[in-house]
């Protein structure tokens, strides 16, 4: 199994800097959507909130769906979790955005 190392932990952050939130037009990062990361060998669980619990559902799968793809797109990273919190639909973006842990070949 292959660690991540600090370089890619901040290529992880580097990554989720690039997500903006579409209504706001703003990165995750400054909006501080991000509530917590864990990163175990090649496997990043993320936790994160809106800054609704009503935003629009569309704007909420699209934000988990690009969080998990950029997680997946740094290198050493194979397997990504995506959690959202607080939505009236979390249980639904969650289910959807995570039915395939691991990256299309």
């Amino acid at each position: 199994m292959k660690v991540l190392s600090a370089v890619q932990e901040s290529a992880i952050t580097e990554a989720m800097s690039k997500i903006i939130d579409p209504e706001l037009g703003r990165p995750i990062t400054d909006l501080k959507l991000i509530d917590r990361m864990t990163v175990s060998g090649s496997s990043v669980e993320l936790e994160f909130h809106l800054t609704a619990p009503f935003c629009p559902p569309i704007f909420a799968l699209k934000i988990a769906s690009d969080i998990k793809a950029g997680l997946l797109s740094v290198p050493g990273v194979t397997e990504a979790k995506v959690t959202l919190r607080g939505h009236y639909l979390a249980d639904a973006v969650n289910k959807q955005v995570n039915k395939s842990a691991k990256p299309a070949q």
